[in-house]
């Protein structure tokens, strides 16, 4: 049974970027937390697939109700998933699920940790995942994990028993922590990791189950609990105000991007933990259940317990400084302890709390936002002590800047605040600002890193630190604080942001695919970035065999750091179908510079700074196309309009108040976004009028829904029953079970080539159920799934035409794939 005491967290609030850079200032309650903490030695480990598949119940409870060193290691970024707040996708969306899940953790107290795997979109089979993954790879990663954190209980959020009912990614998830278990205390596997972190073995694997996973709540209360371990999770502390189910809940909610917007629980919870691997516990509420998690775990570490659990039990609110004499005393004990891996954690820990205690302030703020390589910066330390303790800041000491060689040792008076400016021109820092795993180029399933020790940390740490080296009560100290900026906002007032190093010039290409549906040059826009002041030099663009750039090579210059200026090409395609890539190369003295700079600005997340290379996908289709004006219904949000517009569609998106007969009979055919039966409520009145408008002659495509939440189940003028099927695998075979239909002949010829180079799957949702009007044009499935007819539907209606289709245009269209493009334009074109 764990005593309930109550404690008041700053990090439970830290809903934007100002909290996740601004130095931490803890309250007496926060500094009472971290002392229970401290007198904790038990790691708890949990494991899933993506961002926001972790239960933040259980980890606010382990990490704030029990005290345990708690982490999440989620296999990817969630890099395959879809945003909500704006238009990031892919690694971009990655970075930011990144920075939310770290802000989740900030909330409910845990720490976090990635894998190199890549969410490259949904799976049916574990099997389909852990090859694009590379098994071996992700295997050694989640071994490398367990053994730097060195768990004391694993804990699965999926079932490693189901293959092929649920996602690849979920069940391959619980399948590689169950190998991995059995793996991490054997020295001949994966040995590098072994000689960094050495072999560990936790206590015990178990599996964070609910009803759910049983099928109902019936079918699990009926159930054999006799492996179940019980935990009650909600539990109230009265000084926060909050139940651990609220806590989770503003955790949950940090994942913005998926709208997982979760509103708290209040009363009683309980968690059930089955038991897979390892120690039964006897006592089957407690997670713990045999481990000895005091001080006496160690060494010599009983005298410790003794000095520290007083310091606990009589703690002083009041004034925390007051406790730095026996927290000292506990200090002196931790250094004399056997190196080993508690006592670098639990001297880390001690340390931070006698800085709280002191209400030390210390703080290393860049006169800039960004600089570039050895770049002209100003650095201003501010340190303050707010106690009675004594303190002396005997050096500060940085590898990427200098501070005066006259500074001599300083005493830190109460409330007496030093500051110091670094010495000019001193700045080394050489290495660009950009999250770690995208600074090269990787496969589909994994992101390549070669910096090993970077390899399941969350983000790049103390890139450029500036070490305080103090004396606290005559014991030496070193506090090391990452440079940072920050402003004042005349709204929001005081804003941090990370300090960043970048080129002096970057660029890009706004049109991430050019899309040629002729012979016909085009201008293409080409903007270049200035990442300083008076900067000047040649722009060039990179291109296919075959493609014409006309001029070869552009000047610019630019005055003004963060000018812009944009710089127009001429293109020509080859007669022919072709493919390739278009890069930018910016020549600046003997420096040559291909990065694109992407700003990533969120309330939820700190600030970004992304460099990916500055290209852009070229496409010459042989393509032809009947009609010419589209009217495009908004759903969740796709890029079809823009993409229709590259092949010279004139596209109008229409709002729902503007779905009425005399809007619509202009176009030749009107598209519906994806979901918007499921997002866009005015779409249950306006079916009659789609309907008549394809009775008159018109063309309605709609794209792919879900079945859940539908605002009508009239998606069209025949039934239609929508369900789960989807084909993952993208390199699934077509078989055209239509040849002779209309949709695939005219105007242009559709064949299997048309299906070669799709991303990330064929489609999802498909009907499973339709009308007889309705003529199933292809079919496909996943590998040992039954086949699938319902990807592209098409009836006649009067003297119109009514599409449906789950086929992901949606992403294959914005890709640049010259067969969707074919495809979809015969669809448009259709019975004209």
């Amino acid at each position: 049974m764990h005593k309930i005491i109550p404690s008041v967290f700053i990090f439970f609030i830290c809903i934007s970027s100002l909290f996740a850079q601004q130095p931490n200032k803890p309250k007496a309650s926060e500094i009472f937390h971290d002392l229970q903490k401290l007198n904790f030695l038990g790691s708890a480990l949990y494991i899933a697939a993506h961002p926001d598949d972790e239960n933040t119940r259980l980890i606010s409870f382990l990490a704030n109700d029990i005290h345990a060193r708690t982490a999440y290691l989620s296999i990817t970024r969630g890099d395959g998933g879809q945003n909500l707040v704006g238009p990031e996708i892919r690694e971009l969306l990655g970075v930011i699920r990144t920075q939310e899940l770290l802000a989740a953790r900030r909330t409910d107290g845990g720490q976090q940790f990635f894998t190199r795997a890549n969410d490259f979109g949904y799976s049916k089979h574990p099997d389909e995942t852990l090859e694009i993954w590379n098994k071996d790879e992700v295997l050694k990663d989640v071994v490398m994990n367990i053994r730097r954190f060195k768990p004391d209980v694993i804990v699965n959020r999926f079932n490693h028993r189901n293959p092929g009912t649920t996602h690849g990614h979920h069940t391959a998830s619980a399948m590689l922590s169950m190998e991995a278990f059995d793996l991490v205390g054997n020295n001949t596997m994966y040995p590098e990791s072994v000689n960094e972190f050495g072999t560990w073995q936790p206590k015990r694997l178990l599996f964070n189950t609910s009803w759910w996973f049983y099928g109902s709540k019936e079918k699990f209360e009926k159930a054999d609990k006799s492996k179940l371990v019980e935990v009650e999770t909600g539990n109230y502390y009265p000084a926060l105000g909050l139940s651990n189910g609220e806590i989770a809940s503003l955790s949950r909610s940090m994942h913005k991007s998926q709208g997982f917007g979760s509103t708290g629980t209040r009363g009683s919870q309980t968690e059930y933990l089955e038991f897979l691997k390892g120690d039964f516990p006897e006592n089957k509420k407690d997670i713990f259940d045999g481990i000895n998690t005091t001080w006496s775990r160690l060494e010599n570490g009983q005298a410790i317990g003794v000095i520290l659990k007083a310091l606990e039990e009589n703690f002083n609110f009041k004034n925390p400084s007051q406790m730095i004499p026996e927290l000292m005393k506990a200090f002196d004990l931790i250094k004399e302890l056997p190196n080993g891996h508690w006592k670098s954690i639990k001297l880390e820990e001690i340390k931070n709390i006698i800085v709280s205690c002191s209400g030390l302030f210390l703080e290393a703020v860049a006169n800039e936002q960004n600089v570039n390589p050895k770049g002209d910066l100003k650095v201003t330390i501010e340190a303050i002590n707010r106690s009675n303790a004594n303190i002396q800041l005997g050096s500060i000491t940085s590898p990427c800047i200098a501070f005066p060689v006259s500074f001599k040792a300083t005493d830190l008076d109460k409330d007496e605040k030093y500051t110091l400016e670094s010495t000019e021109n001193t700045f080394s820092g050489t290495n660009f600002s950009t999250p770690y795993w995208l600074k090269e180029k990787g496969t589909i399933g994994m992101y390549h890193v070669s910096n090993k020790e970077l390899i399941g940390l969350p983000e790049n740490e103390h890139e450029f630190p500036v070490t305080f080296n103090l004396a606290i009560e005559g014991r030496n100290i070193s506090i090391t604080k990452n440079i940072i900026y920050k402003y004042n906002d005349p709204v929001a007032g005081e804003v941090y942001q990370p300090f960043d190093v970048l080129p002096e010039v970057t660029s890009s290409i706004p049109e991430k695919v050019l899309i040629f549906s002729s012979n016909d040059s085009k201008q293409i826009p080409v903007k270049v970035r200035a990442g300083k002041d008076n900067v000047s030099g040649t722009i060039t663009l990179q291109h296919p065999k075959g493609w014409l750039i006309s001029p070869d090579h552009q000047l610019f210059e630019l005055s003004k750091k963060g000018e812009e200026k944009t710089i127009l090409f001429t293109i020509t395609p080859p007669k022919n179908q072709s493919e390739g890539y278009l890069k930018t190369l910016v020549n600046v003295g003997d420096q040559f510079y291909n990065k694109e700079l992407i700003q990533i600005d969120y309330d939820h997340v700190p600030y970004q700074s992304v460099l990916l290379d500055s290209e852009a996908k070229i496409v010459r289709i042989n393509i032809q196309k009947k009609g010419e004006h589209i009217g495009y219904i908004k759903g969740a949000g796709d890029a079809i309009p823009e993409s229709l517009k590259q092949i010279g569609y004139k596209v109008t998106t229409l709002l729902p108040s503007e779905i009425n007969n005399k809007n619509i009979e202009k176009f030749d055919a009107v598209v519906v976004g994806i979901r918007a039966y499921n997002t866009v409520p005015e779409m249950e009145f306006k079916q009659e009028i789609l309907n008549q408008y394809v009775f008159n002659g018109g063309t309605v495509l709609v794209q792919y829904n879900t079945r859940h939440r539908l605002v009508t189940k009239d998606l069209a003028p025949y039934s239609i029953t929508l369900s789960k099927e989807r084909v993952t695998d993208e390199f699934s075979e077509v078989t055209i079970l239509e040849p002779n239909h209309e949709v695939l002949n005219k105007p242009n010829k559709i064949s299997s080539t048309d299906f070669e180079g799709w991303v990330q799957e064929r489609g999802l949702y498909f009907p499973s159920e339709w009308a007889s009007e309705f003529t199933p044009i292809l079919g496909m499935n996943d590998k040992a799934y039954p086949e699938s007819k319902g990807s592209l539907l098409v009836a006649n209606y009067g003297k119109g035409h009514y599409i449906y289709t789950g086929l992901s245009f949606f992403r294959e269209l914005p890709a640049g794939v010259s067969g969707a493009y074919r495809l979809f334009a015969n669809l448009l074109s259709i019975g004209k």
